[in-house]
């Protein structure tokens, strides 16, 4: 069974920078693409950002091109979302989300995580 922990989630400025991570308990994680998706209130989850098992492919959202960068530590089985030059539409709900192939659809991926808040102030 894997576990999805997400950190780093708060209340920041818009301009800011937070960096969000996910402790991945499986076995499976060396293996594993990893994305993150996003929630708004009354909205549908949407996609952020991915990257593959190897962390030689990612793919991002047109609305975070440039201002956020995923990664991940195989080592440390953690992945990492960098955000910068936050903005008021970022604030929402992330998640993460591990799964046996990178993609931007949510049902690619097989395991979430609880979700952390992250709040931009105008």
């Amino acid at each position: 069974q894997v576990q999805l922990v997400e950190s780093g989630g708060g209340l920041v400025q818009a301009g800011g920078s937070l960096r969000l991570s996910c402790a991945h308990s499986g076995r499976t994680f060396p293996s594993d693409a990893m994305g993150w998706f996003h929630q708004h209130p009354g909205k549908e989850r949407e996609f952020v950002a991915a990257i593959s098992w190897s962390g030689g492919t990612t793919y991002y959202a047109d609305s975070v091109k440039g201002r956020f960068t995923i990664s991940r530590d195989n080592a440390k089985k953690t992945v990492y979302l960098q955000m910068n030059s936050l903005k008021s539409e970022d604030t929402a709900v992330y998640y993460c989300a591990a799964g046996p192939y990178i993609g931007y659809n949510s049902r690619v991926y097989h395991y979430w995580g609880q979700g952390t808040q992250v709040t931009v102030s105008s």
